[in-house]
């Protein structure tokens, strides 16, 4: 039984729609990628904390704060997980000897 890896249109249809990457658009530096990475997280949490404070004000739907909850919590891990990648791979160099 063979593993099925997510391909990397599947992993960008998941981004959010700002870190996404632009078909056409020129290449952004990766200093410019982890700043909007960053600010998707900051913004998916702010709309997860307006959408519960609207559920229990009674004002918004329990449905949509659950979402936006889900939507916060998988871009933070997804931040987490690249981060954990690109602390893992800075350790690899620094092992390789010169």
């Amino acid at each position: 039984m063979a593993i099925q890896l997510p391909s990397i249109q599947s992993i960008n249809a998941a981004l959010p729609d700002d870190i996404s990457p632009a078909r056409g658009a020129a290449p952004s530096s990766f200093g410019e990628s982890l700043n909007k990475l960053a600010q998707a997280v900051d913004a998916s949490t702010g709309e997860a904390n307006t959408a519960v404070s609207k559920m229990l004000d009674g004002t918004g739907d329990v449905h949509d704060a659950m979402i936006a909850l889900q939507r916060a919590e998988t871009t933070l891990e997804l931040t987490v997980q690249m981060r954990n990648k690109f602390v893992q791979a800075y350790q690899d160099i620094m092992r390789m000897p010169v």
